[in-house]
This record gives C-alpha cells, structure tokens and sequence, in this order.
C-alpha cells in the first residue's frame, strides 16, 4: 500500500512527466531573493494533471524566521487541499555558520508562524535523517513530516517517528517520493480536511473513515473538529488533529460512558460513524 510523488525544482523541467505519480512536491523560494523560475509552470503541470500539489521553501536561517514565512506564503498561494512545507536543512554556505541551536529555533519559528498564517493548510516539514537525530530536539513539525533518507527501500526511512512521505531515492536526477497513505484520493481528501466545507451549526457530518490508532498516527482537520467537539462536551482532551492513545483514551470512556446512560456503543476506542454521531447527537446531561 502507499503511493508515489517526486520533487522539483528548477534543475527539472517546467513539465515534467507525472505517469504513475500521486503527488509532487515544487521548491518555490529560498531565502527572501531567490524564487525557482520554473514553479508556476510545474505547478499547472501537476495540476493539470491531477496530481496533489505541495509548495516547499529553502531557508536562509541566517534571516527572521518569520519574514521568510510570510515571503514564501505571499508567493505560493497554495489553493485548497495544497500543502506547505520548510526545507529544513543548512549544509550550504548561506547556513552552515548557523548554530544547530539557531537552527532549531529557526525551524520551530518558521512553522509555527507559517501554521498561523495558513491555518486551513497542512504545514509540514522535510528534513534528512542526520538532521532528524542530530539537530532536532522537540520533534516538532507541526502536520506532517516528510523524512529523506537516500538509498533505503520506499516506505521504509528507518524513523521511528510518524512519517506521511519518504523521499528514498534521486534516480535520474529527480528526488523520488512515497506516502503511506493509500490512494491519490485519499492524500487529497486528507490535506483538503484542514479547510472543511463549512456546515450549519450542530452536528458536522462524519467525514467517512474511522479515527483508530495506528503505527503511523492519523492526523487531519476531521479528528481536530471531533476533539474541539469532545472538548465542548467537558471531555478534557488536547485538540490539535492527532489521534493519539490520549483521544483513544477519551473515546473509550466516552462510548463506556455513553453505553452506561442508554446510549449504546461500541467501547473499542475507534471514532466511527456511530461514536462521531453521539458527539453531536447524545445529549450532553447523559
């Protein structure tokens, strides 16, 4: 299972080719002078070709953080269901006299800022391994991480953190790319999940696939609303769209809960149709 992308930039054409592709990935910027020429042109290429599109920035971390944010958002544009993501890596001559300790708070910044002016945006970011393990501290990537490491089988980046994509391979000179998740459609509806189609106040309908724990934790805008729900309920839950064993935790208690006062469920700790129903639906003095 999984599906394949790769990344450009303006070594690459300005349409490329995207047979057998899901997604791809465009460097738009780097630093605050520096726009790839070619991005536009690759954009519309992938679009046009169906593909979900992501926009990814170079930094110079020798800069504010937040001035390159707001410099890479002006330009990229990302439609919805388009995501974003900091190149975080500083071997070049622009970045290696920035202390691994700058560079962390850089990248933190960054994010956090970029996630603040983006918020129905999956924001996420790239690294390699060396600086996964050696210069990261916090694990801290905000929606998604994208790790590299060249040469290892697809899928398998040697991590044990929760990876959405791994970049596993240069051949031909193009960066190639995998995401475990389990179709194009199911990548675009997951990124399109952080701008949800607004609805009538009351209950939200259930977007179609169930909340569970798993080796790679689930993470999108749905499970971020069903925890904003739980919240509102008095349930005391974290919402940030990770579906981790705290939500697990309160969904049990909730359908044990719930099963107690009339209102049977399931007590197996995964948000489906009926459990997703009884946040919005089973009254709240039960």
């Amino acid at each position: 299972m999984g599906i394949f992308g790769q990344d450009w930039a303006s070594y690459q054409s300005a349409a490329p080719g995207t047979n057998g592709l899901s997604f791809a990935f465009i460097k738009v910027t780097e630093g605050l002078t520096y726009t790839n020429p070619e991005w536009a042109s690759q954009r519309d290429a992938a679009r046009n070709a169906g593909l979900v599109v992501g926009y990814y920035h170079y930094p110079d971390m020798r800069n504010s953080a937040q001035s390159e944010a707001d410099h890479f958002l002006s330009i990229a544009q990302p439609a919805v269901g388009e995501l974003l993501c900091l190149d975080w890596e500083g071997y070049d001559s622009a970045n290696s006299g920035v202390s691994h300790g700058n560079q962390l708070a850089y990248k933190e910044a960054f994010l956090r800022h970029l996630k603040a002016s983006a918020p129905q945006r999956p924001v996420g970011m790239y690294c390699n391994a060396d600086y996964w393990n050696n210069v990261d501290t916090t694990g801290y990537y905000q929606d998604y991480l994208w790790i590299a490491t060249e040469g290892r089988p697809a899928g398998q980046p040697g991590v044990g953190a929760n990876w959405l994509f791994h970049q596993y391979n240069s051949a031909s000179g193009v960066d190639q790319d995998f995401c475990h998740l389990g179709s194009t459609a199911e990548l675009r509806s997951w990124a399109s999940s952080f701008a949800p189609t607004p609805t009538p106040a009351g209950h939200q309908p259930w977007p179609g696939y169930d909340f569970k724990l798993q080796s790679n934790e689930m993470h999108d805008g749905n499970i971020y609303n069903w925890q904003q729900q739980m919240a509102r309920r008095g349930w005391q839950i974290t919402a940030d769209g990770w579906y981790g064993p705290a939500s697990a935790s309160i969904c049990r208690q909730f359908q044990q809960d719930s099963t107690d006062h009339g209102w049977p469920l399931a007590v197996d700790g995964i948000v489906g149709a009926h459990t997703w129903d009884a946040a919005w639906e089973r009254p709240i003095s039960h």
